[in-house]
């Protein structure tokens, strides 16, 4: 079983507990979108965006936004290529889940995010933000879509 494999969403969704949030996650190089749900799985809502530091110190900060919250899972965007492939950015991320769910036991599942910031950056602009917010808010925004999406399919297997 491949990496990819191991993290698929579909194929562990009985992993997932009923009852906790799930925290969706936008992997970027230089910033991870913080996202979470409700506990009815109904709703993702954007947290806010943690500039990468180093492990740990990311993680503090993470856990810092999850302040109170119960989270029975970590959803994070798989950056598939247009064609639909993986690449080194999709290794990236599916190596990042596997490190999480080391350090969490949780189960870090992995979410298809193609085009999810071009979603962000448009509803961003519909809402009229400026150029600066829309910086400051897209990471977050994205990794809502993503864990929105990943609500929706679970919603509906």
């Amino acid at each position: 079983m491949n990496v990819f494999d191991r993290h698929d969403l579909i194929h562990r969704r009985a992993e997932i507990p009923a009852g906790k949030a799930l925290m969706g996650i936008d992997h970027g190089s230089k910033t991870l979108g913080i996202a979470v749900s409700d506990s009815l799985w109904m709703t993702a809502t954007a947290l806010g965006t943690v500039a990468r530091k180093k492990f740990t110190l990311d993680l503090n900060e993470i856990n810092k936004m999850l302040q109170g919250r119960v989270i029975g899972a970590v959803i994070l965007g798989l950056p598939r290529e247009m064609d639909g492939g993986l690449g080194s950015r999709a290794q990236s991320v599916a190596d990042y889940a596997s490190t999480l769910e080391q350090h969490w036991q949780l189960p870090c599942l992995l979410w298809e995010e193609r085009l999810t910031s071009a979603e962000a950056e448009r509803a961003m602009l519909n809402a009229d933000l400026s150029r600066a917010k829309r910086s400051e808010l897209i990471d977050s925004h994205a990794a809502a879509i993503i864990l929105q999406s990943a609500l929706d399919r679970l919603a509906h297997p």
